[in-house]
Protein backbone atom coordinates (compact mmCIF):
# COMPACT_ATOMS: atom_id res chain seq x y z
CA UNK A 1 0.00 0.00 0.00
CA UNK A 2 0.89 3.55 -1.04
CA UNK A 3 1.95 5.89 1.99
CA UNK A 4 -0.86 8.42 1.47
CA UNK A 5 -2.01 11.53 3.51
CA UNK A 6 -5.33 12.42 3.95
CA UNK A 7 -5.40 16.74 4.40
CA UNK A 8 -8.98 17.50 5.53
CA UNK A 9 -10.05 20.79 3.81
CA UNK A 10 -13.26 22.01 5.37
CA UNK A 11 -15.16 20.62 8.84
CA UNK A 12 -17.74 18.76 6.57
CA UNK A 13 -16.83 17.68 3.53
CA UNK A 14 -13.59 17.79 1.27
CA UNK A 15 -10.09 16.59 1.44
CA UNK A 16 -6.90 16.53 -0.36
CA UNK A 17 -4.85 13.08 -0.99
CA UNK A 18 -1.06 13.13 -1.13
CA UNK A 19 1.59 10.61 -1.88
CA UNK A 20 -0.88 8.75 -4.50
CA UNK A 21 0.15 8.43 -7.87
CA UNK A 22 -3.41 7.49 -9.62
CA UNK A 23 -1.78 6.92 -13.23
CA UNK A 24 -0.70 4.03 -12.10
CA UNK A 25 -2.87 1.20 -10.82
CA UNK A 26 -4.00 0.85 -7.34
CA UNK A 27 -3.35 -2.24 -5.12
CA UNK A 28 -6.38 -3.56 -3.51
CA UNK A 29 -5.64 -1.91 0.09
CA UNK A 30 -4.74 1.68 -1.11
CA UNK A 31 -8.14 1.72 -3.01
CA UNK A 32 -9.83 0.01 -0.06
CA UNK A 33 -8.06 3.50 1.70
CA UNK A 34 -9.13 5.99 -1.09
CA UNK A 35 -12.86 4.61 -0.63
CA UNK A 36 -13.06 5.11 2.99
CA UNK A 37 -11.46 8.28 2.58
CA UNK A 38 -14.35 9.30 -0.05
CA UNK A 39 -16.77 7.76 2.31
CA UNK A 40 -15.52 10.34 5.36
CA UNK A 41 -15.02 13.38 3.37
CA UNK A 42 -17.42 13.30 0.25
CA UNK A 43 -14.67 14.80 -2.00
CA UNK A 44 -11.72 14.35 -2.61
CA UNK A 45 -9.06 16.37 -4.44
CA UNK A 46 -5.80 14.78 -6.05
CA UNK A 47 -2.95 17.31 -7.62
CA UNK A 48 -0.50 16.76 -10.58
CA UNK A 49 -2.21 13.50 -11.64
CA UNK A 50 -0.73 13.38 -15.12
CA UNK A 51 -3.60 11.35 -16.58
CA UNK A 52 -5.21 10.97 -19.75
CA UNK A 53 -8.86 9.82 -20.67
CA UNK A 54 -7.91 6.16 -20.68
CA UNK A 55 -6.00 6.71 -17.35
CA UNK A 56 -8.64 8.70 -15.61
CA UNK A 57 -10.94 5.52 -17.09
CA UNK A 58 -8.38 3.04 -15.14
CA UNK A 59 -8.81 5.26 -11.92
CA UNK A 60 -12.43 5.09 -11.99
CA UNK A 61 -12.46 1.72 -12.77
CA UNK A 62 -10.91 1.06 -9.06
CA UNK A 63 -14.61 1.59 -7.56
CA UNK A 64 -16.79 0.13 -9.95
CA UNK A 65 -18.16 -0.57 -13.49
CA UNK A 66 -17.53 2.89 -16.01
CA UNK A 67 -20.87 4.50 -17.28
CA UNK A 68 -21.08 5.73 -20.92
CA UNK A 69 -20.69 9.34 -21.06
CA UNK A 70 -24.45 10.76 -20.32
CA UNK A 71 -27.97 9.34 -21.45
CA UNK A 72 -28.73 11.55 -24.34
CA UNK A 73 -25.42 14.06 -24.23
CA UNK A 74 -22.49 13.05 -26.37
CA UNK A 75 -19.29 12.06 -24.93
CA UNK A 76 -15.72 13.10 -26.22
CA UNK A 77 -15.03 12.23 -29.96
CA UNK A 78 -13.97 8.40 -29.83
CA UNK A 79 -14.00 7.90 -25.97
CA UNK A 80 -17.57 6.83 -25.13
CA UNK A 81 -17.22 6.95 -21.63
CA UNK A 82 -15.74 10.41 -21.45
CA UNK A 83 -18.48 13.41 -21.14
CA UNK A 84 -16.47 16.78 -21.91
CA UNK A 85 -17.80 19.65 -19.52
CA UNK A 86 -16.83 22.45 -22.25
CA UNK A 87 -17.66 26.35 -21.90
CA UNK A 88 -18.46 25.91 -25.29
CA UNK A 89 -20.88 24.00 -24.74
CA UNK A 90 -22.81 25.95 -22.68
CA UNK A 91 -23.33 26.47 -18.71
CA UNK A 92 -25.83 23.93 -17.99
CA UNK A 93 -23.80 22.65 -14.99
CA UNK A 94 -24.28 26.18 -13.16
CA UNK A 95 -27.44 24.81 -10.86
CA UNK A 96 -27.29 22.74 -8.19
CA UNK A 97 -27.60 18.88 -8.71
CA UNK A 98 -26.68 15.86 -8.35
CA UNK A 99 -25.71 14.16 -11.58
CA UNK A 100 -27.96 12.39 -13.92
CA UNK A 101 -30.34 11.53 -10.98
CA UNK A 102 -33.54 11.33 -13.51
CA UNK A 103 -32.64 8.00 -13.90
CA UNK A 104 -33.06 4.81 -11.76
CA UNK A 105 -29.84 3.76 -10.71
CA UNK A 106 -27.53 7.28 -10.84
CA UNK A 107 -23.61 7.39 -10.83
CA UNK A 108 -22.20 6.13 -7.41
CA UNK A 109 -19.51 8.44 -8.10
CA UNK A 110 -18.23 10.61 -10.30
CA UNK A 111 -14.61 12.19 -11.48
CA UNK A 112 -13.94 15.55 -12.76
CA UNK A 113 -10.28 16.51 -14.68
CA UNK A 114 -8.93 19.76 -15.71
CA UNK A 115 -7.77 20.05 -19.20
CA UNK A 116 -7.99 24.12 -19.76
CA UNK A 117 -8.82 26.31 -17.11
CA UNK A 118 -9.63 29.95 -17.19
CA UNK A 119 -7.25 32.02 -15.54
CA UNK A 120 -10.12 33.47 -12.93
CA UNK A 121 -13.59 31.82 -11.93
CA UNK A 122 -14.62 28.59 -13.45
CA UNK A 123 -14.75 26.98 -9.71
CA UNK A 124 -16.67 24.02 -8.81
CA UNK A 125 -18.96 23.80 -5.43
CA UNK A 126 -19.25 21.06 -4.02
CA UNK A 127 -21.73 20.30 -1.10
CA UNK A 128 -22.43 17.42 2.24
CA UNK A 129 -25.90 16.64 1.33
CA UNK A 130 -25.30 14.68 4.74
CA UNK A 131 -24.66 17.36 6.89
CA UNK A 132 -27.58 19.02 5.46
CA UNK A 133 -29.08 16.44 6.41
CA UNK A 134 -28.21 16.32 10.24
CA UNK A 135 -28.59 19.97 10.33
CA UNK A 136 -32.28 19.83 9.82
CA UNK A 137 -34.56 20.38 12.66
CA UNK A 138 -36.31 17.09 14.11
CA UNK A 139 -39.74 17.79 13.36
CA UNK A 140 -38.53 18.91 9.41
CA UNK A 141 -36.28 15.93 9.27
CA UNK A 142 -38.87 13.65 10.51
CA UNK A 143 -40.79 15.06 7.05
CA UNK A 144 -38.24 14.85 4.86
CA UNK A 145 -37.85 11.23 6.01
CA UNK A 146 -41.63 10.03 4.87
CA UNK A 147 -41.21 12.45 1.51
CA UNK A 148 -40.50 10.86 -2.19
CA UNK A 149 -39.57 13.13 -5.26
CA UNK A 150 -39.75 12.67 -9.19
CA UNK A 151 -36.45 13.81 -10.93
CA UNK A 152 -37.01 14.62 -14.70
CA UNK A 153 -34.74 16.20 -17.16
CA UNK A 154 -37.58 17.35 -18.98
CA UNK A 155 -38.85 20.26 -16.99
CA UNK A 156 -39.47 24.31 -17.01
CA UNK A 157 -36.06 25.69 -16.88
CA UNK A 158 -35.42 28.60 -15.51
CA UNK A 159 -34.80 30.35 -18.99
CA UNK A 160 -37.64 30.06 -21.65
CA UNK A 161 -37.34 28.34 -24.96
CA UNK A 162 -37.85 31.94 -26.06
CA UNK A 163 -35.09 33.15 -24.43
CA UNK A 164 -32.36 30.89 -26.21
CA UNK A 165 -30.18 30.97 -28.99
CA UNK A 166 -29.84 28.39 -31.56
CA UNK A 167 -27.29 26.89 -29.99
CA UNK A 168 -28.65 26.31 -26.46
CA UNK A 169 -32.19 25.17 -27.77
CA UNK A 170 -30.09 22.37 -29.81
CA UNK A 171 -28.31 21.58 -26.43
CA UNK A 172 -31.26 21.36 -24.74
CA UNK A 173 -33.20 19.28 -27.26
CA UNK A 174 -30.23 16.76 -27.04
CA UNK A 175 -30.84 16.72 -23.42
CA UNK A 176 -33.95 16.00 -23.50
CA UNK A 177 -33.97 13.33 -26.66
CA UNK A 178 -35.08 10.87 -24.25
CA UNK A 179 -37.08 11.67 -21.28
CA UNK A 180 -36.71 10.24 -17.95
CA UNK A 181 -39.20 10.49 -15.06
CA UNK A 182 -37.67 8.59 -11.79
CA UNK A 183 -38.93 8.47 -8.06
CA UNK A 184 -36.38 8.61 -5.44
CA UNK A 185 -36.42 9.01 -1.86
CA UNK A 186 -35.60 12.96 -0.49
CA UNK A 187 -33.69 10.86 2.40
CA UNK A 188 -31.24 8.24 0.82
CA UNK A 189 -29.44 5.82 2.98
CA UNK A 190 -25.67 5.25 1.71
CA UNK A 191 -25.00 1.66 1.08
CA UNK A 192 -21.67 1.65 2.13
CA UNK A 193 -21.81 3.99 5.64
CA UNK A 194 -25.77 4.21 6.27
CA UNK A 195 -25.44 7.64 6.81
CA UNK A 196 -28.99 9.82 5.64
CA UNK A 197 -28.63 12.29 2.88
CA UNK A 198 -31.32 14.66 1.27
CA UNK A 199 -31.18 13.42 -2.25
CA UNK A 200 -32.88 16.22 -3.99
CA UNK A 201 -30.86 18.89 -6.35
CA UNK A 202 -31.31 20.56 -9.60
CA UNK A 203 -33.77 17.64 -11.43
CA UNK A 204 -36.07 16.95 -8.28
CA UNK A 205 -38.72 18.74 -9.95
CA UNK A 206 -42.12 17.71 -8.02
CA UNK A 207 -43.09 16.27 -4.39
CA UNK A 208 -45.11 13.10 -4.86
CA UNK A 209 -48.44 14.03 -3.66
CA UNK A 210 -48.20 17.47 -3.40
CA UNK A 211 -49.05 19.58 -6.22
CA UNK A 212 -46.16 21.59 -8.27
CA UNK A 213 -46.45 25.15 -5.71
CA UNK A 214 -46.32 22.99 -3.16
CA UNK A 215 -43.40 20.91 -3.73
CA UNK A 216 -41.36 23.85 -4.81
CA UNK A 217 -41.86 25.22 -1.35
CA UNK A 218 -40.93 21.86 0.10
CA UNK A 219 -37.88 21.30 -1.39
CA UNK A 220 -36.15 25.07 -1.47
CA UNK A 221 -36.27 24.89 2.08
CA UNK A 222 -34.72 21.83 1.93
CA UNK A 223 -32.14 23.10 -0.03
CA UNK A 224 -31.31 25.74 1.70
CA UNK A 225 -29.69 23.42 4.35
CA UNK A 226 -27.77 21.61 0.97
CA UNK A 227 -26.32 24.92 0.12
CA UNK A 228 -25.57 26.82 3.52
CA UNK A 229 -21.86 28.08 3.04
CA UNK A 230 -20.67 25.56 6.34
CA UNK A 231 -21.42 22.82 3.83
CA UNK A 232 -19.53 23.68 0.90
CA UNK A 233 -16.05 22.74 -0.50
CA UNK A 234 -15.27 25.23 -3.03
CA UNK A 235 -12.52 24.17 -5.33
CA UNK A 236 -10.24 26.09 -7.48
CA UNK A 237 -8.92 24.34 -10.31
CA UNK A 238 -5.12 24.14 -11.42
CA UNK A 239 -3.80 22.29 -14.24
CA UNK A 240 -3.73 18.46 -13.84
CA UNK A 241 -6.27 17.73 -10.99
CA UNK A 242 -8.98 15.26 -10.44
CA UNK A 243 -11.45 15.49 -8.02
CA UNK A 244 -13.68 12.58 -6.64
CA UNK A 245 -16.66 13.31 -5.44
CA UNK A 246 -19.65 10.72 -3.72
CA UNK A 247 -22.61 11.28 -6.05
CA UNK A 248 -24.76 9.52 -3.93
CA UNK A 249 -24.32 12.29 -0.82
CA UNK A 250 -23.23 15.41 -2.65
CA UNK A 251 -24.24 18.20 -5.23
CA UNK A 252 -22.50 20.38 -6.94
CA UNK A 253 -22.57 23.59 -8.86
CA UNK A 254 -19.98 25.07 -11.79
CA UNK A 255 -19.60 28.51 -11.10
CA UNK A 256 -20.34 30.83 -14.41
CA UNK A 257 -17.94 33.22 -13.58
CA UNK A 258 -14.92 33.66 -15.74
CA UNK A 259 -16.43 35.81 -18.72
CA UNK A 260 -16.90 32.99 -21.18
CA UNK A 261 -13.32 32.44 -21.60
CA UNK A 262 -12.45 28.73 -22.45
CA UNK A 263 -13.28 26.16 -19.81
CA UNK A 264 -12.98 21.96 -20.17
CA UNK A 265 -13.31 19.28 -17.50
CA UNK A 266 -13.60 15.64 -18.33
CA UNK A 267 -15.74 13.70 -16.20
CA UNK A 268 -15.94 9.69 -16.17
CA UNK A 269 -18.86 8.44 -13.72
CA UNK A 270 -19.31 4.99 -11.98
CA UNK A 271 -22.02 3.26 -12.28
CA UNK A 272 -24.25 3.18 -9.02
CA UNK A 273 -26.99 1.31 -7.32
CA UNK A 274 -30.67 2.17 -6.88
CA UNK A 275 -31.16 4.42 -4.48
CA UNK A 276 -32.70 3.07 -0.83
CA UNK A 277 -34.90 5.37 1.23
CA UNK A 278 -34.82 4.66 5.28
CA UNK A 279 -37.85 1.81 5.19
CA UNK A 280 -35.97 0.21 3.02
CA UNK A 281 -38.01 0.91 0.03
CA UNK A 282 -36.03 1.71 -3.82
CA UNK A 283 -36.17 4.16 -6.11
CA UNK A 284 -38.67 3.31 -8.98
CA UNK A 285 -38.86 4.34 -12.74
CA UNK A 286 -41.68 6.11 -14.25
CA UNK A 287 -40.51 7.11 -18.11
CA UNK A 288 -37.17 6.52 -19.90
CA UNK A 289 -34.83 3.31 -20.25
CA UNK A 290 -31.11 4.43 -18.88
CA UNK A 291 -29.76 0.49 -20.09
CA UNK A 292 -27.75 2.00 -22.30
CA UNK A 293 -25.78 4.28 -20.34
CA UNK A 294 -24.85 2.09 -17.04
CA UNK A 295 -25.47 -1.12 -15.52
CA UNK A 296 -26.60 -1.49 -12.13
CA UNK A 297 -24.24 -1.76 -9.38
CA UNK A 298 -24.82 -4.73 -6.43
Amino acid sequence: MSAIEIQKVTANIGARVFGLDISKPLDEETAVAVREALNVHKALVFDDVNLDDEGQQAFVRHFGDVTTAHPTVSSVDGVPNVLPVDSERGRAANHWHTDVTFVLNPPQASTLRSITIPPYGGETLIASSAAAYRQLPESLRQLADTLWAEHTNDYDYAVSEEELDEQEAAQRAQFTSIKYRTVHPVVRVHPLTGERGLFIGGFAQRIVGLSPSESRKILDLLQAYVTRPENILRHRWSENQLVLFDNRITQHYAIDNYDGLPRRLHRVTVAGDIPVGIEGKESYSIEGDASHYTSVAA
